[in-house]
């Protein structure tokens, strides 16, 4: 009972953090505001957008599942580097959608998907950097 409410407030508060962050990237990015003519369906920065929070997501994945194990089984395995450079790309990526977006969420330009794509990227890029100074061996 103790495990799932602490899993449960974990999940929430880990939920409600994520949305403050995309939200403070896009009011840093100054795309906070809806658009006044709202765009349905699919666009091509859309999927461009939802593609990289894919990526960035499933790096994060293997991260958390990484890191929860003990080092030693991981000193040889080369996730380390390939989920840090997934996540350098992904949050490249969500930088430039937020950079060639003219307008905020729901005008087609996949913003709420780069604000995502950039703070997940940047927590596969901090969770891949503390895995790799785990995993060196020390003198």
């Amino acid at each position: 009972m103790k495990r799932t409410f602490s899993i449960t407030l974990t999940s929430v508060a880990a939920a409600v953090l994520f949305a403050g962050l995309v939200y403070a990237v896009l009011r840093v990015a100054h795309v906070s505001e809806p658009a006044a003519t709202t765009i349905h369906g699919a666009t091509g920065r859309r999927l461009w957008a939802t593609s990289v929070v894919l990526l960035a997501l499933a790096s994060v994945s293997v991260c958390v599942v990484a890191l929860a194990r003990p080092a030693s089984r991981f000193t040889t395995v080369p996730w380390r580097f390939g989920t840090l450079i997934i996540g350098l790309i992904a949050t490249v990526n969500g930088v430039l959608v937020l950079t060639l977006a003219t307008g905020g969420p729901g005008s087609g330009n996949g913003v709420v998907g780069g604000a995502a794509a950039l703070v997940l990227g940047l927590a596969a890029t901090a969770m891949a950097g503390k895995g790799l100074a785990r995993s060196r061996p020390s003198c």
